[in-house]
């Protein structure tokens, strides 16, 4: 017994300094990794000025996880479920964005209205081939500028861009004279990427359009005895054909017009 316990002696020995040198060597590995914990996490820190820089933590992989308004502020390849310059600058510091001041206090002066609710002049309306009628858009801008004089009136952003499929759109707010006039959000369809900046112009114009119906502009657009009237007058609707792919269809014209290609009367 007593030589089995001098064989044995030595050998739990040994087994202590193993069990001794792996607790070393992990806690070697501990450190080294809190080192590089530290030093990522002083190279990424977030600057004072910004909402997240008190609480960024760092985790030990020593990767910043992003939150969830970063991720969702940060650009997509699939524009249908992102926007557009959520932070844009003007929409945080400017009070219109969010303001209705001046809204409803007191009617516009005699001069103003009377600009603003003139009489459409019906050889300034178009058809679409569906049978709608418009105005084209720059007549409104004309029509406020007379009323309110160029730098009078503007369009002020109330969010960023948004998509939904191949439709841009955002809202818009019409301030004329230092008030608020309305609110509405024009919206614009393009076919690729290369076609949003001319679709961004197109959406500021279509709301400002909209916001133009609560100033009487126009109005008699969406009065349905002068659209019947207006059309048995001056519209025609004609079966025509498309010169490239011969399809059929019934289309609206002014009488004043002919048909351009592709389409063609049969």
């Amino acid at each position: 017994m007593r030589k089995l316990a001098t064989v044995c002696r030595p050998l739990g020995t040994a087994v202590s300094k193993l069990k001794s040198t792996d607790a070393m060597a992990l806690s070697i590995a501990q450190l080294r990794r809190a080192t590089t914990v530290r030093v990522v996490s002083s190279n990424k820190r977030p600057s004072s000025t910004s909402p997240e820089a008190n609480s960024a933590e760092v985790p030990e992989n020593g990767k910043t996880e992003k939150t969830a308004q970063q991720a969702f502020n940060e650009p997509t390849g699939d524009l249908a479920t992102s926007l557009f310059n959520p932070s844009e600058g003007y929409l945080q510091d400017s009070h219109w964005s969010t303001s209705f001041q001046g809204m409803a206090t007191e009617p516009f002066e005699q001069r103003i209205s009377d600009a603003l609710m003139a009489p459409i002049n019906e050889s300034e309306v178009e058809i679409k081939p569906d049978g709608l009628l418009y105005l084209p858009e720059i007549k409104y801008r004309r029509i406020l500028n007379r009323a309110f004089g160029p730098g009078g009136w503007g369009l002020v952003p109330r969010g960023a861009h948004s998509v939904s499929g191949r439709t841009l759109s955002r809202e818009y707010a019409l301030i004329c004279l230092g008030r608020f006039i309305s609110q509405a959000r024009g919206e614009q369809d393009y076919f690729d990427d290369s076609g949003l900046a001319t679709a961004t112009e197109g959406c500021k114009s279509n709301a400002l359009v909209r916001c133009c119906k609560d100033l009487g502009i126009a109005s008699e657009l969406w009065d349905p005895a002068f659209i019947s009237t207006f059309k048995a007058k001056y519209c025609v609707e004609e079966w025509v054909t498309h010169a490239v792919r011969g399809s059929k269809k019934r289309m609206w014209r002014l009488k004043s017009r002919q048909w351009e290609y592709p389409w063609k009367k049969q």
